[in-house]
């Protein structure tokens, strides 16, 4: 099966905050396996043997005034290795007026779309943005807006107590395909947790221009478990069926607990029971039309 990878990333150390210095409280914990440079060479001979025959690059937090920069480098990356096949930059939304940063950006032929992560929690480890509220404040979602005239799609991340407002950004900005980002994080997977994260990622699959990437399931319990890639994959394609669901890696990230080829496996597995046409919208179609591949 040929697979697009819409969720990657490569990296260079000494351009990220957060990969300098001292350890750092993260989501995926400890990280000292990957803290170091990450390039397209070892990307490419981590998905060798996979069937990964593009990929999209989306923005590793280089520090924010450095947006244009990481832009700049991945594209002279692709320029000379034919890979990445699609870029997701940063642009800060929460501006009066993003439209100076995306012209910036606007110079990349790799340009696919933004992702500004909004995702907010009470627990300050899983805490990335402000306050939970950026998905409903009318300067982000007028920006936000914005993308319809570059043609880019935004990136989505939230987690299942934002899904409402997040639903709401996504209602507000018909012309923007939203990209949820690895399938609503469900950090929660009590009971409770799990019918929460169904209620939110409902009310984001009532949005027609709301899709959800099927990545990262290795987050919060850092292993690669074929069950629980099982559970996120049939949960998620029951809500948003599989021309609304596309795979990415996470890599290298998952990195940490997996190799790319037993990642693939597990999510293979998953959806082995589908129609083939299900399985190719979820390996290959949705990201292509999303990401325009």
């Amino acid at each position: 099966m040929q697979i697009i990878d819409a969720h990657h990333h490569i990296w260079r150390q000494a351009d990220l905050p957060w990969l300098l210095g001292p350890m750092q409280p993260r989501i995926f914990g400890p990280y000292e396996a990957i803290k170091r440079d990450y390039l397209i060479d070892e990307y490419l001979a981590d998905i060798d043997g996979s069937g990964v025959i593009k990929s999209v690059y989306v923005q590793a937090n280089w520090a924010p005034n450095w947006f244009a920069d990481e832009a700049a480098w991945v594209q002279s990356v692709s320029d000379e290795t034919g890979w990445p096949h699609g870029l997701v930059a940063y642009a800060d939304f929460t501006v009066d007026d993003v439209r100076p940063q995306l012209d910036r950006l606007q110079g990349y032929a790799l340009m696919r779309g933004v992702r500004q992560q909004l995702h907010w929690h009470e627990n300050a480890m899983y805490r990335f943005a402000a306050h939970p509220d950026l998905p409903t404040d009318p300067v982000v979602q007028r920006n936000i807006a914005r993308l319809a005239d570059y043609g880019w799609a935004f990136d989505l991340q939230v987690f299942a107590g934002q899904m409402a407002g997040a639903a709401k950004l996504a209602r507000a900005c018909p012309g923007v395909t939203f990209i949820l980002q690895h399938a609503g994080m469900l950090e929660d997977l009590s009971d409770q947790g799990r019918a929460t994260w169904r209620a939110g990622m409902k009310q984001l699959a009532g949005e027609p221009n709301v899709v959800s990437k099927l990545s990262a399931f290795g987050t919060f319990i850092h292993r690669n478990d074929a069950g629980h890639v099982k559970s996120m994959l049939t949960d998620t394609l029951e809500i948003f069926g599989a021309k609304r669901c596309l795979f990415g890696s996470n890599f290298p990230i998952e990195k940490l607990w997996t190799s790319y080829s037993d990642l693939t496996k597990a999510f293979q597995s998953a959806a082995a029971g589908l129609a083939k046409n299900q399985q190719k919208a979820i390996f290959h179609g949705t990201a292509a039309r999303v990401y325009q591949l």
